[in-house]
């Protein structure tokens, strides 16, 4: 297992490096989230810690949450009650203000990847429908004969969840729920942008969708051939 520390302050870098190894991680230092995000699917971590003090926070917690559902630690200086409350919010998991306790930090890591191990894809039955089969312990699908396709944690418990319901519209918010698994009434453009690349990985024709539907004004719908 390993952690992902985003930080551009060396300081910094050496301190939580230590702590998250104390915690049992394996760590990867990097500067920039954006590289590492792109690779997420070949080389994903098990825990993300921001601490780039010079970068908008809210706007790095927003673009993991974008991609993944690790357990995601942010390092915020000069923190204030509503910027708490947004970065909580928008999926953020734990929240420390410099200057931190790095025992405590060890711990409250510990308690994350208990936490985010409780609930398995293996778990998760098989489930076909059509020419639509989805593999929960790889997280594949595989649709109308093409090669399997590796989807992202939050692609596959998408499309699980619109393949579970299909033929019902699913509200946003209700789509923010069991996907990103926080309630409220969500973020429009990061649904579309995960539904954008969800359909360009089983969409014949991904501008024209026919499987994976938007209801305007409401939320989406899958529906199969036999639909």
């Amino acid at each position: 297992m390993y952690a992902l520390l985003v930080t551009d302050d060396p300081d910094d870098m050496a301190i939580l490096s230590i702590a998250l190894q104390r915690a049992g991680l394996a760590v990867t230092t990097t500067r920039e989230l954006e590289p590492a995000l792109q690779n997420w699917i070949e080389r994903p971590a098990d825990l993300i810690l921001l601490a780039s003090p010079g970068q908008p926070v809210l706007e790095l917690v927003r673009r993991v949450r974008a991609e993944t559902l690790v357990p995601l630690i942010a390092v915020v200086d000069g923190l204030t009650e509503r910027l708490h409350c947004d970065l909580l919010n928008s999926g953020a998991d734990l929240i420390i203000v410099p200057p931190f306790s790095a025992k405590l930090l060890i711990a409250q890591v510990g308690v994350l990847m208990r936490r985010a191990g409780t609930a398995p894809n293996f778990n998760l039955p098989n489930m076909q429908l059509g020419q639509l089969t989805l593999n929960p312990t790889n997280r594949a699908v595989e649709f109308q004969g093409k090669p399997p396709q590796r989807l992202t944690q939050l692609e596959f418990r998408l499309l699980y969840t619109l393949v579970l319901n299909r033929g019902q519209v699913i509200p946003t918010e209700t789509i923010v729920e069991r996907v990103w698994g926080y309630t409220g009434q969500g973020d429009r453009d990061l649904i579309r942008g995960l539904v954008s690349r969800l359909r360009a990985k089983i969409e014949p024709e991904p501008q024209s969708p026919r499987y994976i539907l938007t209801v305007s004004g409401v939320g989406y719908q899958f529906k199969g051939d036999g639909d």
